[in-house]
């Protein structure tokens, strides 16, 4: 059977290398992952849909949607949250952000925007996601993200530095986040308490 013009695209395209590792992980991690809710599903679905156009769906170069990766950041105690205000539209939210080529996992793609982020070292992260969802954005004059969600720990102790995409960081108590606050962020909170007492988070994924 011939391909279709997009799986046929996909292969000619750059990022069906750069990106091939990193495609072949998150269509492993997403077909694996037992979703936290109906919506999740969904997005879950959607995501490993997109997949099927090959690596290119793993970069912003992808307009009718790509794989992004973001993590909300727990400190040592678990008894707070770091989150940032986005400075382009202006909303307390997770850390992430798109993937890149150095990227080999959905994990190490989202620890690294962590790191990137909060400017703290030695972030832990568990390689199970916590989320899916799916939101328009700007990228290639209007797109999808399907971003892949983590819990990730920070060591104690941990002081953070606000980077040129943050307007400012804050650590919060999970029952008192601030406003505005970016849909989809606060229902992070819960899974990823609930991973932080499952299972010890790792510093490679």
């Amino acid at each position: 059977m011939a391909d279709s013009p997009t799986a046929a695209a996909s292969r000619r395209s750059p990022d069906a290398e750069v990106y091939a590792a990193l495609h072949a992980d998150a269509v492993v991690t997403l077909s694996r992952w037992e979703p936290t809710g109906p919506a999740a599903a969904d997005a879950r679905d959607r995501t490993v849909a997109l997949l099927a156009a090959g690596p290119v769906a793993m970069s912003r170069a992808h307009r009718p949607g790509h794989v992004t990766a973001s993590a909300l950041v727990l400190d040592a105690t678990g008894s707070r949250v770091l989150l940032c205000l986005h400075g382009k539209f202006r909303r307390w939210v997770q850390l992430g952000g798109h993937c890149e080529p150095v990227d080999r996992t959905l994990a190490a793609a989202a620890l690294r925007e962590a790191g990137e982020e909060s400017g703290i070292a030695g972030l832990r992260i568990d390689p199970v996601p916590i989320d899916v969802d799916i939101h328009p954005v700007s990228c290639q004059g209007g797109s999808l993200h399907h971003d892949v969600r983590f819990a990730v720990l920070a060591p104690p102790g941990a002081v953070e530095r606000v980077s040129e995409e943050s307007e400012a960081l804050g650590w919060f108590p999970p029952d008192r986040l601030p406003q505005p606050l970016a849909g989809g962020t606060a229902h992070l909170v819960a899974p990823a308490l609930a991973t932080l007492r499952r299972a010890p988070l790792r510093p490679v994924p």
